[in-house]
């Protein structure tokens, strides 16, 4: 979060000051470091360039189009789930042939429109959907790049939401079936296996779930050669954890150390699907205090944003640190912990949900209706997941870049959010 620190006891986004930025756009505000953004996928390169990777920023992290624009401009593809992200990447001028097209319902409308966009491969997650596109390309007269999404029943020791690489999971299919479905491509001259993709979930803050995924992939990739297939590429996914406590997360160099032996024993090349990782850090949500109360004992800070913004806290119970965007007390490393001039604070929103929190119990500074809050770590998963919800409109998102600003998102209006509903006559 270097991008982000305090000078004189005030919050800054690279070169301007946050308090500055939430007077002229208003809260709740999201606010990005550009530069924390190119220098995270900056280090994702450097670490795996041995591996000859294309990296695929994930887009389900944050989809916005100035922000797939830098990645691109910065060297980066894209993996996408859905027809809609696929758009989205077209619209920010990327290459589609270097996109990979990953998720477990793929539409055959979704499927034709990869393949007109001439897309790098689709990971396939089921034998239906393998089908699926071999009848799309025979109808279209091309013949579509694949690699297979195998299930290699790896614990990543994650949250049970975002995991993906267990046996039972919704993800893949089971890694034992290799030679069935790959015998089923070979036999079908509308597909091309490329690659095997093997993705184990989200925030994997130790890079042992990698080293044995790589193992059985190696094998997996040797015996699919010695079948006849011209295996190519292996996809690890993404989910490198990162740091929203204080130090947790990983450099990337920690797991291209694993990584990349593994794909040089398979002989292929490496495509790799970070999100969280690039743009995770690089953002704050700013909101304002609308008020305070002590009621069952408790204090709560009553402040403008809300799960309809990020609502990581009320489904995945996660942490997120927080602190307020003037403070003569210093952010400290661990803020669980009891801080001298703290009191425990729950910060809430203002939707009417109890579920409608950004923290519990968190030591924090005296704050006062009209200060300013900073929730940390929120760039991935925050405005991508955000909707209406208690018909509040989206917030604001602007780009800070050393000391230019970029508005990237104007804020929604009560306008736009009945703009697409129609009174019945």
């Amino acid at each position: 979060m270097s991008s982000f620190h305090y000078r004189s006891d005030e919050l800054y986004c690279e070169d301007v000051s946050v308090s500055r930025l939430a007077e002229e756009f208003g809260t709740p505000l999201w606010i990005y470091s550009k530069a924390y953004l190119l220098g995270q996928l900056r280090q994702i390169q450097e670490a795996f360039a041995a591996a000859e990777p294309v990296i695929c920023y994930s887009v389900k992290a944050n989809s916005n189009l100035s922000i797939l624009k830098a990645m691109s401009e910065a060297g980066s593809s894209f993996d996408v789930v859905s027809g809609g992200e696929l758009y989205r990447v077209k619209a920010a001028g990327a290459d589609t042939t270097k996109v990979v097209f990953a998720g477990v319902g793929k539409t055959d409308e979704e499927i034709r429109f990869a393949l007109e966009s001439q897309i790098l491969m689709f990971d396939v997650e089921s034998e239906a959907e393998l089908d699926a596109i071999a009848a799309i390309a025979g109808d279209m007269d091309v013949v579509a790049p694949i690699a297979l999404r195998l299930n290699p029943d790896v614990d990543a020791k994650t949250h049970a939401k975002t995991t993906t690489g267990k046996k039972g999971n919704k993800f893949g299919m089971d890694i034992e079936r290799f030679q069935e479905l790959a015998a089923k491509v070979l036999r079908d001259s509308r597909l091309k296996l490329l690659g095997i993709h093997i993705h184990l979930g989200s925030p994997i803050l130790t890079t042992d779930p990698y080293a044995e995924a790589g193992a059985k992939a190696v094998e997996v990739v040797k015996g699919l050669r010695a079948a006849g297939h011209d295996i190519q590429w292996l996809n690890l996914g993404g989910g490198f954890g990162i740091s929203y406590r204080g130090n947790e997360g990983l450099p990337a160099s920690a797991y291209a150390n694993v990584i990349v032996p593994a794909v040089k024993a398979a002989g292929c090349r490496l495509a790799l699907e970070p999100g969280r990782f690039i743009v995770g850090n690089s953002a704050i949500l700013c909101t304002q205090v609308v008020f305070t109360k002590r009621e069952g004992g408790k204090l709560f800070v009553i402040q403008d944003g809300a799960m309809n913004d990020l609502i990581r806290p009320a489904m995945y119970d996660s942490f997120h640190r927080l602190w307020p965007v003037k403070s003569t007390v210093a952010m400290p490393d661990l803020v669980e912990s009891e801080i001298a001039g703290c009191e425990k604070t729950d910060v809430v929103g203002p939707i009417c949900e109890s579920s409608d929190y950004f923290a519990k119990d968190r030591y924090l500074p005296p704050m006062q209706r009209g200060d300013l809050l900073a929730i940390f770590s929120a760039g991935a998963y925050g405005t991508a997941m955000s909707s209406n919800y208690n018909s509040r409109p989206r917030a604001t998102e602007v780009l800070v870049d050393g000391g230019k600003v970029t508005v990237i998102r104007r804020r929604e209006t009560y306008a736009d959010l009945i703009a697409q509903e129609l009174l019945e006559e």
